[in-house]
């Protein structure tokens, strides 16, 4: 401990240490469009490319985007570290009184590293949305983030307005990494839309939760790879590539939308 340091508790450390990386990390979005921005050199603007290669996009990128995020990670933990634990060491200790100091505080650091671990696979399903709001904002679909409906599905499109002024003409889409039963939590969120859109990258959906998803108007959105890689999802007429969403669904929509003059 440095000389004169107040001793501070494992809890006041630990608290610190969390607020300190939360100054640090960038946000979400930021690294959503960071990725973006890097998977689109060159490319950004051509709306037509882009939904060419939605697919690919949404594989690559939100790999891309994890990456940043631990660079990132190990970036702001680093600057979480000097700012909270240089003055509780010191300018001059040794290695020894630094060690001793570190041994003080582990159950701090533990608790520190243990949050930043467990953080990681919500951060990954989170990147996943954003990355797709963020392509979506490149491709300037009008859209409501996080809308309080019948449930909070991730996106209206055109808007919540349309909605509930008439929402058989609304678009609901929703995005979840991976499945597992957590899609039934899912059907009650605005199922009166024109279809009810869950995009995700689950490669292990079983058969029967795909017959079930598509008695509840749910269909499936993957990217082109994941649509060809199993036969069941060949086979299932609710399991559909976002290039698909787009061509048949999501483009005939805004034409409509800009006909009735709901969007510009």
């Amino acid at each position: 401990m440095a000389s004169g340091a107040v001793p501070l508790s494992t809890e006041d450390v630990h608290d610190q240490l969390r607020k300190a990386f939360r100054r640090e990390i960038p946000s979400g979005n930021q690294i959503a469009a960071t990725a973006v921005n890097k998977a689109l050199l060159g490319r950004d603007g051509d709306d037509a490319w882009i939904r060419q290669n939605f697919s690919n996009l949404v594989e690559h990128v939100q790999t891309d985007a994890y990456a940043e995020y631990l660079a990132a990670e190990q970036i702001a933990g680093s600057r979480a570290l000097a700012r909270v634990f240089l003055p509780l060491i010191g300018e001059h200790a040794t290695a020894a009184q630094t060690v001793e100091v570190l041994g003080q505080y582990f159950y701090a650091l533990d608790r520190f590293f243990l949050g930043l671990t467990q953080g990681r696979r919500p951060r990954a399903g989170k990147a996943f949305e954003l990355l797709i709001r963020e392509l979506f904002i490149r491709l300037h679909y009008p859209f409501t983030s996080q809308p309080i409906i019948n449930g909070q599905p991730d996106f209206i499109l055109p808007s919540v307005e349309h909605f509930r002024r008439n929402a058989p003409d609304a678009i609901i889409f929703t995005i979840k990494r991976t499945l597992r039963e957590r899609w039934r939590q899912i059907v009650t969120e605005g199922t009166r839309g024109l279809g009810f859109f869950l995009a995700t990258i689950d490669e292990g959906i079983a058969v029967r939760d795909l017959e079930s998803m598509l008695q509840s108007r749910i269909y499936i959105v993957v990217p082109s790879r994941i649509k060809t890689l199993r036969p069941d999802y060949e086979a299932a007429v609710n399991v559909i590539t976002f290039e698909h969403f787009f061509q048949f669904y999501l483009d005939p929509a805004m034409q409509r939308w800009r006909a009735a003059g709901v969007v510009e």
